[in-house]
Formats: C-alpha cells, sequence, structure tokens
C-alpha cells in the first residue's frame, strides 16, 4: 500500500514514510514489522522512557507495532520484502529508472501495476483504517523527535 526510498532506513524516514501512509489511507489497526533496530529499545532509551521514537509515534496515534517473533513470521515478512525487491528491480532497469527521487515519481505506477497483478481478494473486504482525527499541527508534533530533559538545579529568578 506504500512504498518510498530513502537514504537510510532510519526512525525518521519510517515516521516520514507512516505520515504519508496515514495521510492517504488513514490510521491502521496495527503496523506488522520485523525487528528492525528502530522498533527495538536501545538500553538509553529503556532507561528514559521504554520507547523507541517511532514507537511512541505510533502510540500517540494509537496503532500498535506487532513484531514477527517465529521464524515463520520472520519468513512471511522477509518473502514479501524479498517479492517486491525482486520485482522492483526488474521494472525499474525496464523503466531506466534511477535515483530515489525518480523512483519516488515513479513509484505509485510500480504499485497499481503489482497490485493488479499479483493482488488476491481480501478474505475479509471491510477497510478498518481509521480516520485520522489529528490536525496537520498534531501530527507534525507526533513525528518530531522528541526527547525528555530535566533540570538538575531549580532555577530562582
Amino acid at each position: 500500500m506504500h512504498l518510498s526510498f530513502c537514504q537510510s532506513e532510519s526512525a525518521f524516514d519510517y515516521m516520514v514514510a507512516t505520515r504519508d501512509y496515514i495521510e492517504k489511507h488513514g490510521k491502521p489497526v496495527a503496523f506488522y514489522s520485523d525487528k528492525h533496530a528502530v522498533f527495538r529499545v536501545s538500553q538509553a532509551e529503556t532507561r528514559r522512557t521504554g520507547i523507541t521514537q517511532f514507537g511512541r509515534a505510533l502510540h500517540d496515534l494509537n496503532i500498535d507495532l506487532i513484531c514477527a517473533n517465529s521464524s515463520q513470521a520472520k519468513g512471511r515478512v522477509e518473502r514479501a520484502n524479498l517479492t517486491l525487491q525482486d520485482r522492483l528491480v526488474k521494472e525499474m532497469r525496464l523503466e531506466n529508472i534511477t535515483g530515489i527521487d525518480g523512483t519516488n515519481a515513479w513509484i505509485e505506477t510500480f504499485i497499481n501495476d503489482f497490485n493488479r497483478r499479483f493482488a488476491r481478494p481480501p478474505k475479509y473486504p471491510k477497510n478498518l483504517h481509521r480516520t485520522v482525527s489529528e490536525s496537520h499541527l498534531e501530527l507534525d508534533d507526533i513525528f518530531a523527535w522528541q526527547t525528555l530533559r530535566t533540570l538538575s538545579k531549580a532555577l530562582t529568578f
């Protein structure tokens, strides 16, 4: 439903892609993913908040994050990724597309063609995306990088 190319696979890039996704489709109940570092909490984050920046943004949007824990679940995620990567590279080569900007301008065409050729009708066709009730300013705050800070001394004026 959404693909985008970026320089690196970072929390910030996941936030940009997630915002694009929810503005286009609405809020899903959950995202299903592998255990990429963006989704794992570091020791420093555990001490402070117990949640990653991306996890905090999803929490603020009331979207669950389900990480694949079994080898079978990880296989499902990887098979889908490998299929997309294989088809995508071949299609880009046929279309003479290079670079991130060119790919992102063309990617919607690929998604529509891929879905037309390979998608199956869902078992339960009801769209479970929820309406985005947050304003653009609220989304700006949610997808901003946030850090907790504490003062070590009280200031007097």
